[in-house]
């Protein structure tokens, strides 16, 4: 009985706290977004329709991203700092870089990082969250890290080491992928096991991975593996965001998984938070490319003080 009393106080108190922050007006982070509720959802990733950029962009990230070459690609990266600098001046470097893998815009990076934060802004959620969106695809500075290609930096991201997912967009060009035919990478669970848990499974080399946990494996084996978290706990060393931020950070191009519901074979209970962060945040990052272009130098000081709050001077990339 106590049990069941307790359980109700802790109902009612925690029913009062949502009581008490929607009189103050407070926005929960995890609400539907509003700023995009008179878009036309039909008109993003109209990936049948795109242009040949596109088209060539994920019939080579496709064919490349194979689990060796995601083994070999996070042992070489950890070995070193490639890069020291502050959040804005990480922003700037980007402005040079348009996305392949885009249909949906041409802008530079900047523009839509500040499109991404300006959107989570005018709806009003915290700004943890609006710092998540301002850095959310500051891991594409990968291309100027000795890269291979756009190929191993962006694009939607998904799981090597076991079958190609269908739900991953053009999956008749993963027919050329050497994985595809592999004894064991082609099967339903590859190297894994079932709901193992996405902390111990290899998404594809990309800019999600470069600010978030990394996974580093050996050899494959039919276990989970556990996960080094190497690049999380240089995160975690140098930012005061909270888990939610670095979920949506770490999964928002995982389209497979948050939008196509892909994997769940693979996933387990500890996901689901995870899977609650991205799908808060993913409006904001896809839905805000259509909105005008943003005035840097206005906004600039806002966000330089939100940097200041959450990231050090310097950051070590």
């Amino acid at each position: 009985m106590r049990l069941v009393n307790d359980s109700r106080a802790f109902d009612e108190v925690s029913d009062a706290v949502d009581t008490v922050n929607k009189l103050k007006g407070q926005v929960q982070w995890d609400e539907q977004s509003k700023f995009d509720a008179e878009k036309d959802k039909n008109t993003f990733r109209q990936y049948e329709e795109a242009c040949d950029r596109v088209k060539n962009f994920y019939r080579e990230q496709h064919e490349k991203q194979t689990f060796e070459f995601n083994v070999r690609v996070r042992a070489e990266f950890k070995k070193t700092v490639h890069a020291r600098m502050g959040i804005w001046e990480a922003m700037e470097k980007l402005n040079t870089l348009v996305d392949d893998s885009d249909p949906d815009t041409s802008l530079s990076q900047i523009e839509h990082l500040l499109q991404t934060a300006e959107a989570i802004r005018r709806d009003g959620k915290p700004d943890w969250m609006q710092v998540a969106g301002l850095v959310h695809d500051l891991g594409k500075l990968l291309y100027f890290f000795g890269s291979e290609g756009q190929w191993d930096v962006v694009g939607d991201t998904f799981v090597v080491g076991c079958k190609f997912s269908d739900k991953i967009i053009y999956p008749e060009t993963f027919a050329n992928n050497p994985d595809s035919q592999d004894p064991v990478y082609s099967t339903e669970y590859g190297v894994y096991s079932p709901h193992c848990g996405l902390e111990n499974v290899m998404l594809s080399w990309g800019h999600d991975e470069v600010q978030s946990p990394m996974s580093s494996h050996s050899r494959p084996s039919t276990s989970c593996w556990g996960s080094s978290q190497y690049l999380y706990h240089v995160l975690k060393k140098q930012s005061s965001l909270p888990m939610d931020a670095l979920y949506m950070i770490r999964y928002h191009s995982f389209y497979p998984w948050h939008r196509e519901g892909a994997y769940s074979h693979l996933t387990n209970a500890e996901d689901q938070r995870a899977l609650e962060a991205v799908r808060a945040f993913n409006p904001y990052d896809l839905y805000s490319k259509s909105d005008e272009p943003v005035n840097v130098e206005k906004v600039k000081p806002y966000y330089q003080s939100l940097i200041a709050k959450y990231f050090p001077e310097v950051i070590e990339w």
